[in-house]
């Protein structure tokens, strides 16, 4: 690998997008190659080749930066970036058939460099027994010798190779991957690498980068991600993936995927045919489909006509905010509450504020709004089809799907106002929930003066209610409104201008219930002298709220110590989880110390709320609103089976503790749910399930969840994980 130590990285992307009309392609792309060779691995359709496009100038960046060894690219034709030196093996080789092996090289090659047409020949000697053959009479891998070779001869200090091996026969693979090799030992080259080959990817380079859904989402030693075929599976299988949310129209971009949509012959102008030409990874040897298979194979969707601006042009989206600006956004239905939104909007403009309108109708119609409702509709995983389909109820399940993921995707958001009744509350509020703990969100609704927890959920979510009816601006919605706009201008403007936070001890999450009080107090009371110990309530919200916090980046690690709230939902308790449970985690790779606090109970109200299906079963009145029920072996292997999965999950490091002595304090000699054979039931389901490595382990202790031994071990685990106690820095002395 060659050193640069001291010099600008030889590739810096910074918060790159592009977008194909509607379709968001790459979505705030942050890569660095500081030398030698990287590679970018992803399956089709995840923005791949447009990364490769937007270096070399092909395709126009909405926003961000990028720069080579120093000097920036973005805006520069293709022609100046490649005499800066940055060479470009395109996918699909795209030769010149007329010319000859040896006119295509001769014609390429930069008198003066290491590379050579001699060298070339050495290097690929096919491609000299070749010489005197057209482009167009070469077999596929000495096609891609020759583009691989066109690229070298021009001396570039950077070169970007796009699927070079694809459909190449194992020995033509071989030969480019000893080549790439040969590259990153002499140094002269720095190499960025597209590749599917996982073999091919990690053999050439020291790391790789993970793209999904237009993002890069990690960057892995390539030893790690070579051994480990669970991440490939997940993050680079085949088909598609529950984590997979890339929206189809966003997919179907470029020739990052390989599927052509065309209109389908006597069909309506928005019905739509996919036809998927290569249901398989094709080979040199693969075989063109029968047409008559290709249209038994091709999918059928009917996609609404997307509003158009006054010349007939298409809008397209752009990113949210201008790099370094925040924007306030209102958003809500405009096709009928329009007049409200445009007032809230109107007095946060007034203040000085940058504001964007977000329409959330589903009527298709056109409204003016800076992020049209087609647009937000777009990010749905079946695309305008899914919102705009003519029945309200799907259409308004539709947008609350759309938003949330739209929104995900965004940012420079200072802030979020709406305004509606019960159907824009529900469209609203998960988005919402989406952004991180601290961003101002405001609802101003109907519902707001009853039972709110299915809007609020873990997030901060206020609402106020809007006395009158959202219906038209009168003396009292005027008012009502005036105050959310103004009491966003202030949680915004407050949260600008305050002054950077002192740096305080880093925050832990700890859940607890009552029954294992005991052990978290014993080890909060270790820890907070060093640590900012947050202590959630295990009644369902409790979990989700710590969780909230995880993916907001509030909190550096977890004591998930009670994890009752499995309990109730899979028996059918009132504090249920949500299927999410352990998701936070899994999604961040946070170190996680977890342990079965609780799992011997069902939480239901009052005795006679308990259904009738549980009667005989074991009972403990905890308080006259709250009854518990002893979980049976049965239900504990279950329930060790589906955490055990989620273990499973994890890609961080895990410890998760089994007291043999009990799981609560009603779990011990004597106590009304003491049962070593239900426990034992969870504890092997546990251990059946999990797949132990020296990331993951199952750790069992004989003590008593709440015995001082029990807290010391999982304070040790801790602080192991943590690297000891956090070094803080000391305030300045004035």
């Amino acid at each position: 690998m060659s050193e640069r130590r001291g010099q600008a990285p030889a590739l810096e992307i910074s918060g790159l997008n592009v977008f194909y009309g509607a379709s968001h392609a790459l979505q705030g792309v942050d890569l660095r190659l500081d030398g030698g060779v990287l590679s970018v691995v992803g399956r089709n359709g995840m923005g791949k080749t447009t990364l490769c496009k937007a270096i070399m100038g092909l395709v126009p960046v909405s926003s961000g930066s990028i720069t080579f060894a120093g000097q920036p690219l973005v805006g520069r034709p293709p022609t100046e970036i490649a005499r800066m030196g940055i060479g470009y093996v395109p996918q699909g080789r795209r030769l010149w058939p007329s010319l000859t092996v040896d006119e295509h090289l001769k014609m390429t090659e930069a008198r003066g460099g290491a590379w050579t047409v001699e060298r070339v020949y050495s290097t690929f000697p096919r491609l000299a027994e070749r010489k005197s053959n057209g482009g167009g009479q070469l077999s596929g891998g000495e096609q891609q010798m020759l583009a691989i070779s066109r690229a070298l001869l021009a001396n570039p200090r950077l070169l970007v190779m796009d699927e070079p091996t694809e459909g190449l026969a194992p020995v033509i693979v071989d030969q480019i991957e000893e080549m790439l090799l040969r590259l990153a030992e002499e140094g002269d080259v720095e190499v960025l690498v597209i590749e599917q080959n996982i073999g091919v990817a990690c053999a050439v380079a020291e790391n790789v980068a993970v793209m999904v859904n237009g993002r890069i989402n990690r960057r892995v030693p390539a030893a790690e991600l070579a051994g480990d075929r669970d991440l490939q599976q997940r993050l680079l299988g085949v088909g598609r993936h529950a984590h997979d949310e890339t929206p189809d129209d966003a997919a179907r971009h470029a020739e990052d995927q390989g599927e052509r949509t065309a209109p389908d012959a006597g069909a309506a102008s928005q019905a739509a045919k996919t036809y998927i030409s290569n249901p398989s990874t094709p080979t040199r040897w693969s075989r063109p489909l029968p047409v008559a298979q290709l249209e038994r194979m091709a999918r059928v969707s009917t996609v609404a006509a997307r509003p158009a601006t006054a010349s007939g042009a298409q809008i397209e989206i752009r990113p949210l905010a201008r790099p370094g600006e925040n924007v306030v956004l209102v958003a809500g239905t405009l096709d009928t509450k329009g007049a409200e939104l445009r007032h809230m909007r109107d007095v946060i403009r007034a203040a000085g504020l940058p504001v964007r309108m977000v329409d959330l109708s589903t009527t298709g119609g056109h409204s003016g709004a800076e992020v049209p409702a087609h647009q937000v509709a777009a990010f749905h995983p079946r695309g305008a089809a899914g919102v705009f389909t003519g029945d309200r109820g799907q259409s308004v399940a539709g947008m609350t799907l759309a938003f949330a993921r739209w929104i995900a995707r965004q940012q420079g958001i200072a802030g979020i106002v709406s305004a509606g009744g019960s159907g824009g509350t529900a469209i609203v509020a998960p988005a919402m929930r989406a952004l991180p703990v601290g961003v101002p969100k405001l609802i101003v609704s109907t519902v707001a003066s009853g039972e709110v927890s299915k809007y609020v959920g873990p997030a901060d979510i206020m609402m106020m209610h809007s006395v009158a009816d959202v219906q038209g601006l009168n003396a009292i919605t005027e008012e009502v409104l005036g105050n959310a706009a103004n009491a966003m201008i202030g949680m915004v403007t407050a949260r600008r201008d305050a002054p950077p936070r002192r740096q305080g001890k880093p925050a832990v999450g700890l859940t607890m219930f009552g029954v294992t009080t005991p052990a978290v107090q014993q080890i909060t009371a270790q820890l907070q002298n060093d640590y900012d110990c947050l202590v959630f309530h295990a009644t369902g919200i409790g979990g989700q709220s710590m969780e909230k916090l995880v993916d907001s980046g509030k909190v550096i690690g977890v004591i998930d110590l009670t994890t009752t709230e499995i309990c109730d939902m899979l028996v059918g308790g009132v504090f249920p989880a949500t299927e999410d449970r352990f998701g936070a985690i899994i999604r961040t790779r946070m170190p996680y110390i977890g342990s079965v606090g609780a799992l011997d109970m069902v939480n239901f109200a009052a005795p006679d709320t308990v259904p009738e299906t549980f009667a005989g079963r074991t009972f403990y009145e905890h308080n006259p609103q709250i009854t518990l029920m002893r979980t049976t072996a049965q239900e504990n292997a279950e329930i060790g089976r589906w955490i055990g999965n989620r273990l499973n999950e994890m890609e961080g490091q895990v410890r998760f503790f089994l007291p043999e002595g009990g799981v609560s304090a009603l779990d011990a000699p004597g106590q009304p749910f003491h049962d070593k054979a239900a426990d034992a039931a969870l504890f092997e389901a546990l251990e059946a399930t999990v797949r132990q490595t020296t990331t993951r382990q199952l750790i069992r202790v004989p003590q008593h969840i709440n015995d001082p031994e029990f807290a010391a071990a999982i304070i040790a685990a801790f602080r192991s994980l943590h690297g000891g106690a956090p070094i803080r820095r000391r305030r300045a002395s004035r």
